[in-house]
């Protein structure tokens, strides 16, 4: 005896349609609780970019009131043709490459030996952390009068004994001051993610490995490299993102001095936004500020992944 078995017809054109209006309808009620987040996201960041734009389009100096006027891409052509704005530019790359570079490599570093098994631990991730929770610009005044002071500085005291002293650190050497408070203020941050990613790993692959003759090089550089690869993409990512707007140590320690050595693009902007009051100009530069900050991330990250490219050629 056969049971007869019925056939599904298959839905009309006109179900399929329901179906299709009922999850997209479905999909904007799951979205409704990101709103206010996007509408702030909006208000805080787009409009004001925008009207930046629009500022950097006009020819406008509060120092003349009733002078502003439309002039286009005036002010772009104004901000290429300033030579202190193309140094500005070149200081601002490398006062975001070598920080960034020198905080991943000694957070990375500081973060394998965190991860070890030693006395105090905690109390010495607590140490490390705490320059990343100080002020900046508390710390770029201690760092001015505190340590690199030429009279009563402690590092000019501590080398006193190796024949140095009474030098002026932030004069003499005011570019390399800027990159080792920028990468002492960073380099806390770059430990945080690189020990995040340390204590991700599989404990087990690590023990296989040993129990296989892998050294400790051996190991960090074919199972725990690779595996902190995301890790350290985020860290330059994020360090070049904000490195990129450094201006606090800039201002406290060497007021862009001496002689525009240290000024980059933050501090080039502020200077013509509140001291020139030219608001045209500095819109201008502050859509460059924008796209600079863009282009290093994206450089910097090209940069960390043809590394890793290069390394997983030469494990295998």
């Amino acid at each position: 005896m056969t049971v007869p078995t019925s056939t599904l017809a298959p839905p009309s054109a006109e179900t399929m349609r329901a179906v299709r209006r009922s999850g997209r309808g479905n999909s904007w009620i799951r979205r409704v609780p990101l709103l206010p987040a996007l509408t702030f996201m909006v208000v805080v960041t787009q409009i004001p970019f925008l009207l930046t734009i629009w500022y950097s389009l006009q020819s406008w100096n509060l120092l003349h009131p009733g002078t502003k006027h439309y002039v286009g891409l005036r002010n772009y052509r104004t901000i290429f043709s300033d030579h202190i704005f193309r140094t500005a530019v070149v200081n601002t790359v490398v006062f975001t490459v070598a920080p960034v570079i020198l905080a991943i490599v000694i957070g990375t570093a500081i973060a394998l030996l965190l991860d070890r098994r030693v006395f105090g631990r905690g109390f010495l991730r607590t140490l490390i952390v705490s320059p990343f929770l100080v002020m900046p610009a508390a710390a770029a005044l201690v760092w001015k009068f505190t340590i690199l002071d030429p009279v009563f500085g402690v590092l000019n005291y501590f080398l006193k004994p190796f024949g140095v002293h009474k030098v002026d650190w932030i004069n003499t050497h005011s570019q390399a001051t800027i990159i080792t408070v920028l990468t002492w203020q960073w380099t806390p941050f770059m430990v945080l993610i690189v020990l995040a990613g340390l204590q991700s790993q599989s404990q087990d692959i690590l023990e296989a490995a040993r129990v296989d003759g892998a050294d400790g090089l051996r190991i960090f550089r074919s199972l725990t490299l690779p595996h902190l690869r995301p890790y350290l993409e985020l860290g330059i990512l994020l360090g070049s993102i904000y490195i990129v707007q450094a201006f606090d140590a800039i201002f406290m320690i060497t007021s862009g001095g001496p002689g525009q050595k240290t000024t980059n693009l933050p501090y080039y902007l502020y200077e013509v936004a509140f001291r020139g009051f030219d608001i045209g100009r500095a819109s201008a530069m502050g859509v460059m500020v924008v796209i600079a900050t863009i282009i290093v991330a994206t450089l910097a990250l090209r940069l960390i992944s043809s590394l890793f490219s290069d390394e997983g050629m030469a494990g295998r």
